[in-house]
């Protein structure tokens, strides 16, 4: 049967497993068949963009080509038409022709560059020099253009003169070059220029040969020529190549030195580009509604597989997380504890689990709301988690109470000694709520029990941390104990005399007679105890007393409140047995005499509480015990976590009569405002104040401040543990109101105050006769 569930679990994994992996494939080849198709687009396009591209190449590069050759056929028929004006200008008289063969050639000139659209034409000596007068403008342009053009002259010389001569010899009549001429692109040819045959020297060779050279550059109406012939978009020249990122650059190199001496830049036309541009929104479009269709088909064969899956992981991580603060909880704390022991089987292992418990935590709860505690408890578990290891867990067990295991702790290391003094003073520091708003201090209180014997059971472990805890929460909180098997007989101690004040506060009866008539197996029975109050003046008299409880415990003896008081307020039995004490003391305090009052002490369970307003107003009409007979004191701890509704009740409670001391002033939360907010009738001042009066000048000056601040709030005082009559005629002299301690009466049942009340009552007619003037 245990296979059962997790066979299941493995079938449902597989299940969703495989629809999953269907899904995946499906959506897989889906996105692929589109993403082919997108991609033979742009592939068909780059294709066709490429091939309009290398067109367009080799279109310019044919056009530059047609340049050359048209320069060449062009140079040469002005090469004829020089020659032939040169054997014209021969046969004139040399006399009176010479300047007019002259003006004849630079006139041609003229017509060559204005007819054959040439920049510039200049008619050259084999040494490079001008054959003809020319103007200065002529002259300066040809010297910057000699050097680039002198190779080409004297390259044509060379094959002119190494030709060889005859009817059929054919030298090569012209050269023509692409190169850079006055820092543009250009087509430069030159050709050979000879006069009369008839003045040939004797070699062969043309005594008066010259040379035509012209040039044309590329970067201006040729280039608008070319561009209007070849649709190239925007064309225009660059001496670099800077081209945008939708434009192209051609390079154009020097026929003799192949360096580049430009570029021609223009937009191509790109037929691949545009076809793409149309058909990427329809194939978008198409695209996007063929996903579409098939992303809702996959969607709602997915969403009872989505919705199992979450629902089942959110249930898997419920059983085993808790909600508020995301820690493991008992079950995967458990299983980890399973797997800590069985990982100890091997030697020389050990492991350490402790137990965390928040001080004051339900104190917060109360005051400031359950918002405000699971706010704490986040804030509580961060501070943690920033302190234990990778490898260790911490577990939120219930309400305010988390579980750490520490999985590997050697032998003599006490790591786990520093790590929960460490948790311990980090959460001691305060917490700030509700956006600081609101500031608390809570502290914790941790116990410890290492083992390592896998034979252990978890619940005894878990008792050992747990006997430690309440050790350390006896002990008062705020500290760690480790479990020693010694503490087994102070719990076991400690539960049994719980149970009996539980008995004792059921029964609510105290059996006849003393302590020597319980039986064995009587959990005893409660008792009010009585300590005089005195006027702080000459005579002492006696105004009232603070009400005491004991315990007559048929084994312990005469208990004190410190030895069950903190028993009864973990037990939540406080409220119960103040309000015991608050009926005995009414109902005794009702056959004093009218100008005696009663003190009782209210824990800040029962101030909290909602009818103890009419619980109090209730018992003193039971009684007969008039409200402004009784004094309620409170300590300064239970004024500060007080709420609105508490004081509210409070409030009620004087509004009847019934006066409010402070107790055991200056020793807790001190806080002058609550004298003004509660409305504080009598501050005690502690004892420990009154200790020090004769022994350090210190306890004289704040006693001092104590009564001077009272006089001043108009409120009564009352000072306790008043032993030496060193104290008390201090006090009596500084104007403190009432007196209280060991120098007048100790704390004694009711038989022995009653007796001193009537010894009291003897001696007021005595004193006041003695007092009396006499006739």
């Amino acid at each position: 049967m245990p296979a059962d569930p997790s066979l299941r679990l493995f079938a449902q994994r597989a299940t969703r497993t495989s629809s999953g992996s269907i899904l995946i494939l499906l959506a897989i080849s889906g996105l692929a068949i589109l993403g082919l198709v997108f991609l033979a687009a742009i592939w068909a396009g780059r294709e066709s963009d490429a091939a309009a591209l290398d067109r367009q190449r080799k279109l310019v590069n044919g056009r530059l080509m047609d340049q050359v050759q048209r320069v060449s056929q062009d140079i040469q028929l002005m090469g004829a038409g020089y020659g032939s004006l040169l054997m014209a200008d021969s046969t004139m008289a040399s006399g009176k022709s010479e300047g007019a063969g002259a003006t004849s050639a630079a006139t041609f000139g003229k017509i060559a560059t204005t007819v054959f659209g040439y920049n510039a034409a200049f008619l050259v000596t084999p040494a490079g020099e001008l054959a003809l007068q020319s103007d200065p403008e002529t002259s300066r342009r040809f010297k910057w253009v000699r050097p680039l053009l002198q190779p080409m002259i004297q390259d044509l010389e060379a094959r002119q003169q190494g030709a060889p001569h005859g009817p059929n010899s054919d030298p090569e009549p012209s050269r023509v070059e692409l190169m850079r001429l006055e820092g543009r692109p250009s087509v430069a040819g030159v050709v050979s220029v000879t006069g009369s045959s008839k003045d040939a020297a004797p070699d062969g060779n043309h005594a008066n040969r010259l040379y035509l050279v012209a040039f044309r550059f590329l970067d201006g109406i040729t280039l608008d020529m070319l561009s209007r012939e070849q649709g190239l978009a925007g064309a225009r020249y660059a001496r670099t190549a800077d081209q945008e990122q939708d434009e192209v650059a051609f390079e154009i190199e020097a026929t003799a030195s192949r360096e580049p001496i430009g570029f021609i830049i223009w937009k191509p036309d790109l037929p691949g580009s545009r076809v793409i541009g149309r058909l990427v929104p329809v194939l978008s479009v198409a695209g996007l509604f063929i996903a579409g269709l098939f992303f809702a088909l996959m969607g709602r064969l997915r969403g009872s597989l989505r919705e199992l899956s979450a629902s089942e992981h959110h249930a898997r991580h419920l059983s085993l997380h808790d909600v508020l603060t995301g820690l493991p909880n008992r079950a995967l704390f458990a299983a980890r504890f399973e797997q800590c022991l069985a990982a100890m089987r091997s030697p020389g292992k050990r492991a350490v689990l402790a137990l965390v418990d928040l001080d004051k935590f339900k104190e917060v709860n109360d005051i400031h709301g359950h918002a405000a505690g699971d706010e704490l408890l986040r804030g509580v578990v961060e501070r943690m988690n920033g302190l234990i290891g990778a490898g260790d867990t911490l577990a939120r067990l219930g309400g305010d109470e988390f579980a750490l295991l520490l999985p590997d702790a050697r032998a003599g290391d006490d790591r786990h000694i520093l790590l929960c003094n460490a948790i311990i003073e980090a959460l001691g520091k305060p917490f700030q709520l509700h956006g600081g708003d609101v500031v608390v201090r809570i502290g914790c209180s941790v116990g410890i029990a290492a083992f390592q014997d896998a034979a252990q059971a978890t619940s005894e472990i878990l008792r050992r941390a747990d006997v430690a805890l309440y050790e350390a929460k006896t002990k008062g909180r705020g500290r760690l104990i480790e479990y020693d098997p010694s503490l087994d007989h102070r719990v076991e101690a400690r539960e049994n005399l719980k149970n009996d004040l539980r008995l004792v506060l059921e029964n609510h009866a105290n059996p006849p007679g003393g302590a020597d008539n319980l039986r064995p197996d009587h959990p005893g029975h409660l008792e009010v105890f009585f300590q005089g109050v005195h006027r702080a003046d000459a005579r002492g008299r006696l105004s009232g007393a603070e009400v005491l409880v004991r315990w007559r415990h048929p084994a312990h003896g005469l208990l004190s409140p410190d030895r069950f008081i903190p028993i009864a307020e973990e037990a939540g039995m406080i409220d119960q047995l103040g309000e015991w004490v608050l009926r005995s003391a009414a109902r005794t305090a009702a056959s004093w005499p009218a100008d005696m009052s009663v003190a009782v002490n209210v824990s800040p369970s029962q101030i909290r509480h909602r009818d103890f307003d009419r619980q109090v107003l209730s018992i003193l009409a039971e009684t007969g015990l008039p409200p402004s007979r009784l004094e309620l004191e409170l300590t300064e701890a239970a004024l500060f976590n007080i709420d609105e509704n508490a004081q509210g009740t409070l409030g009620r409670l004087r509004s009847h009569g019934i006066r409010i001391a402070l107790d055991d002033f200056g020793t807790g939360f001190s806080s002058l405002s609550h004298l003004i907010q509660f409305n504080i009738d009598r501050i005690k001042i502690d004892r420990s104040f009154v200790r020090l009066l004769g022994t350090q000048a210190e306890g004289a000056a704040i006693v001092s401040a104590i009564l001077g601040l009272s006089r001043t709030l108009g409120k009564a005082t009352t000072a306790e543990g008043v032993e030496t009559e060193g104290q008390r005629d201090f006090l009596v002299a500084a104007g403190c109101n009432d007196l209280q301690g060991f120098l007048f009466s100790r704390p004694v049942p009711l038989a022995d105050f009653l007796s001193s009340l009537r010894s009291a009552q003897v001696m007021r007619p005595q004193a006041a006769a003695a007092s009396s003037p006499r006739d």
